[in-house]
């Protein structure tokens, strides 16, 4: 693009055409003095500056997507549930898009949740990240099961991700102990040990645990 020249004090300018060519008229901040610059634009120039216009608008919204995220991870990156006030609990469930979607679906359909989903949730409502202690191959373990519709044998997976974040010793049975960490998830090692580590007088923990075990009897190629 070439201008001619330029009124430095000028406060306001407009664009006009004729003859095939473009004017820009500016009124001086001075007087009612007007001046009259030949601008020549080429055709890729002018396409050059709608593609920018264009960009403005998401250059904007991407920052405040950078500022929201920012403050997303800053609540999430909090201590515990109850580090949390209630103006970061609303700020969180307003912004966090996945949260809401995997809070929705797993009222909807309680069990249905992925490795992937829970531990997401997990994070973000600040509670212990027990799918962490659970290996690729374990969390594909996990999505099998509930995919299949066994949502006790996926329930005691988790249970079992639950006993590891107690650390590298746990009881088994018969007052021994093993290192729930290092224990791989087997039907044997279910049965003689963690079963037996956590104490629920309803049964429910055990017949996850017992569930689990008899999934994996009968999907070997899950193991």
């Amino acid at each position: 693009m070439q201008v001619t020249s330029m009124l430095a004090s000028s406060s306001a300018a407009r664009t006009v055409s004729a003859g095939g060519k473009s004017y820009v008229s500016v009124a001086t901040s001075g007087g009612s003095v007007e001046t009259i610059d030949t601008v020549s634009i080429s055709p890729a120039a002018r396409a050059a500056f709608a593609v920018s216009a264009a960009s403005a608008p998401c250059s904007a919204e991407a920052g405040s997507d950078s500022a929201v995220a920012a403050s997303l991870a800053e609540i999430k990156g909090k201590g515990g549930v109850m580090d949390r006030n209630q103006e970061e609990w609303d700020y969180l469930f307003a912004n966090d898009t996945e949260l809401v979607r995997i809070t929705a679906k797993g009222n909807q359909d309680p069990g249905s949740l992925t490795s992937a989903e829970l531990e997401y949730e997990q994070v973000a409502r600040g509670c212990i990240d027990t799918m962490a202690n659970l290996s690729p191959a374990e969390n594909a373990l996990y999505d099998k099961a509930a995919a299949s519709g066994d949502r006790q044998a996926a329930a005691g997976i988790g249970q079992i991700a639950f006993i590891r974040t107690m650390g590298h010793t746990a009881g088994g049975a018969n007052g021994t102990t093993y290192d729930p960490v290092n224990t791989e998830i087997t039907p044997e090692n279910i049965e003689k040990y963690f079963s037996h580590s956590i104490v629920d007088p309803s049964g429910k923990a055990q017949a996850r645990c017992q569930a689990l075990a008899e999934y994996l009897r009968s999907h070997p190629a899950a193991r």
